[in-house]
């Protein structure tokens, strides 16, 4: 395909719903200590909807012109369920890409959530959606449908790239994106952590805690005591 800009791929490989269900029970911050803390779509990005919600899916990526959602509309059509539309507008906050109706649409259709590098609006009624929705801010002045843009080919989400296929995860922490390839060792290390931790609690709750490396890294770091 040579429309660089403006083209759309149909296919992409989507790992196993049940290794992606997985990752929905672990919480964002576990699964992005394990990944070298590099791989979390933070900062800027909020949740649009209630507090409580998960999400975990396959990405389907759609990168748009900033003030444009031709290609979301399309993308809309074309995702399976279980899939999180994952749009790039560039961070461009000029005009919302998405809002209330298409989010309602989507939630019908079976997908798991939107993650937009860009505005959206109908902050309202995405709250009462219980739809996930993470974007970069709110704008009520509405897209255009004109174009150019693709579908399925990799895009940007504040720093981390993110390709079709990808597994993303979002809850009230915010989001990481899992790479496909990488998945299944991931998830081995995520559920190592959540057990570490909760032996950790434990011993907090009943006061066994050992905190003596907190003095030995000093020590080893050079820190002066007086």
């Amino acid at each position: 395909m040579s429309n660089v800009g403006f083209r759309v791929f149909s296919n992409f490989k989507r790992l196993e719903r049940e290794l992606i269900e997985q990752f929905r029970e672990i919480p964002t911050s576990n699964t992005a200590d394990v990944m070298g803390r590099s791989a979390s779509i933070g900062g800027e990005m909020k949740a649009y909807h209630r507090p409580g919600l998960t999400m975990a899916g396959s990405a389907f990526t759609v990168r748009v012109s900033p003030a444009d959602n031709l290609m979301m509309h399309k993308a809309l059509e074309m995702a399976k369920p279980g899939d999180v539309i994952v749009v790039d507008a560039g961070g461009d906050l000029t005009n919302a890409i998405t809002g209330e109706l298409m989010a309602t649409y989507a939630k019908s259709k079976g997908y798991e959530g939107f993650v937009i590098n860009g505005a959206v609006r109908d902050r309202a009624g995405l709250w009462e959606l219980r739809f996930p929705v993470y974007a970069k801010g709110l704008q009520p002045r509405g897209p255009y449908k004109d174009g150019p843009g693709e579908i399925n080919v990799p895009v940007s989400c504040n720093g981390v790239v993110v390709n079709p296929g990808d597994i993303v995860i979002g809850d009230d922490d915010g989001l990481v994106v899992i790479p496909a390839q990488d998945a299944e060792n991931i998830l081995k290390k995520a559920l190592e952590k959540v057990e570490l931790e909760r032996v950790m609690m434990e011993s907090i709750r009943n006061g066994t805690l050992d905190q003596s490396w907190v003095d030995e890294t000093l020590k080893q770091k050079g820190c002066e005591f007086n």
